[in-house]
């Protein structure tokens, strides 16, 4: 009974923070980028600059991760070819863009923050995307919605 139990309790924890990741190759070696141009993500959710938000968590990420990074999260242009134009113009290899598709509290009693995101990382040289990874996380209802996006992306941009 108490083993029947514990499985009980375990998958109750389990199903209470998630995350989910799915990923192409992995990130260029810090040492092989001389910088990465970072966009605001793209906003699909209702939540007011959701990917401005999530865009300054990945650049704090990168930096803390050794990168080099040129901050163009306040630039209004989605347009890839005026991104990859900013991108070429202040040196860097590659630009970091995406979107978010979900950036809020679930509603209930607990209000857990949940939180998915989709990055790539494409090379200014070739246009071509050479990294990307989508990922999705919740936690509980005491965490906050920058705390829950943190731990996530932190793990989004790990080698």
């Amino acid at each position: 009974m108490k083993t029947m139990l514990g499985v009980i309790f375990t998958f109750f924890l389990l199903g209470c923070s998630t995350l989910e990741l799915t990923t192409n190759p992995s990130l260029p070696l810090v040492k092989d980028v001389e910088s990465i141009t970072v966009f605001s993500l793209d906003n699909y959710t209702d939540t007011p600059q959701a990917g401005m938000r999530a865009s300054n968590l990945i650049e704090g990420v990168l930096l803390s991760k050794e990168y080099k990074t040129v901050n163009a999260i306040s630039l209004k242009t989605k347009n890839l070819s005026d991104q990859l134009r900013i991108a070429r113009e202040n040196g860097s290899d590659y630009l970091l863009t995406g979107g978010v598709s979900e950036w809020r509290y679930k509603t209930g009693i607990d209000g857990e923050p949940a939180i998915s995101l989709q990055c790539k990382l494409i090379s200014v040289d070739t246009s071509k995307v050479i990294w990307s990874k989508t990922a999705s996380s919740n936690d509980w209802g005491n965490a906050s919605i920058g705390t829950t996006a943190q731990a996530m992306i932190s793990l989004m941009f790990d080698k």
